[in-house]
């Protein structure tokens, strides 16, 4: 997306405009059931979207807002908590199962119903409510709950879609999914050894060590129609993502955080045709060790590492 338009001119200055509303949550109740194509690496087959809740971004570009800046004429200007309504009344219209079809579906909505608006990115973060535990009516069976959810604080699903005008009608010209604040530590069959050494390195090496990641994961589809969950069938779930992850960490013993983003990476892209992109965000908070059992090596006692943490970045396209 190209921010602000065409660019927007005021004497021998030009302008980028931008402007939206942050952080507007909501809480649907019944959405459309979801149910997508199983993977061997997870459990996860869809869900019934009882609760169907997210936060969500707007942020509207276009010249015809310059006069709002330049002149303080505001009558184009389509008020943030206007913006904030219109969200909630979508979500109710909703009829699909997905945050990113939501998300092309809020944007496709604004852009029809505000003229002066010429492209749009919306974001959104998955607010996840999990079923709690209960009995069934017998009280002899342990099983969720179908009116009662926990809030869940684990890592969550997002995603960003930008928009713009063909002619009378909006198109969807990027997408993104991801998964993000994964923490994950492996108590054993991680390494980190034989990297350089120079006057400055006091880091020991290590040829077995518990690694702390935390992990951020994106992903973009060859198709953006696979992306905004027009076709299930198609469409990746990001808890179907996150146990993949799950799976390759477990299984991989990796010489390096950079030796195990990619060997996920890799697999992703294996697994999912789909997918033309994986991209990965990773941060070492691997713990430092303050004591170590006289009788048995395996057992210590780890803590949290220094303020400082390295950061690992990769991005694998077909």
């Amino acid at each position: 997306m190209t921010k602000g338009g065409r660019g927007g001119s005021s004497g021998d200055r030009t302008a980028e405009i931008r402007y939206g509303k942050a952080q507007v949550s909501f809480y649907r109740t019944y959405a459309k059931p979801l149910r997508v194509t199983p993977i061997p690496e997870s459990a996860f087959t869809g869900r019934e979207n009882v609760l169907f809740a997210a936060e969500v971004d707007v942020d509207v570009f276009g010249d015809t807002f310059l006069d709002a800046y330049t002149a303080g004429d505001n009558r184009d200007v389509v008020a943030t908590d206007t913006m904030k309504n219109f969200v909630y009344t979508m979500a109710l219209e909703y009829e699909g199962a997905t945050l990113e079809g939501f998300l092309a579906f809020l944007g496709r909505r604004f852009l029809e119903t505000y003229p002066q608006m010429e492209a749009l990115r919306v974001r959104g973060r998955e607010a996840p409510f999990v079923p709690a535990t209960s009995l069934d009516a017998n009280a002899r069976r342990v099983g969720p709950s179908s009116i009662l959810f926990s809030r869940s604080r684990d890592d969550t699903a997002v995603a960003e879609v930008d928009l713009a005008r063909e002619g009378p009608s909006p198109r969807v010209t990027a997408a993104t999914s991801g998964r993000e604040g994964m923490q994950l530590i492996k108590v054993t069959g991680s390494s980190f050894a034989e990297f350089h050494r120079d006057a400055h390195t006091t880091l020991p090496e290590t040829t077995d060590r518990p690694l702390f990641i935390y992990l951020d994961v994106r992903w973009r589809y060859a198709d953006l129609v696979d992306a905004i969950g027009d076709r299930v069938d198609r469409y990746v779930d990001p808890e179907q993502i996150r146990d993949l992850v799950h799976c390759a960490f477990h299984e991989f013993n990796s010489r390096s955080i950079q030796h195990l983003v990619h060997e996920i990476g890799r697999r992703l892209l294996a697994r999912c045709p789909q997918l033309a992109e994986v991209s990965f965000e990773a941060q070492n908070r691997t713990w430092e060790t303050a004591r170590v059992s006289e009788s048995d090596e395996r057992v210590k006692v780890y803590t949290d590492p220094h303020a400082t943490f390295g950061r690992i970045g990769l991005v694998l396209r077909r």
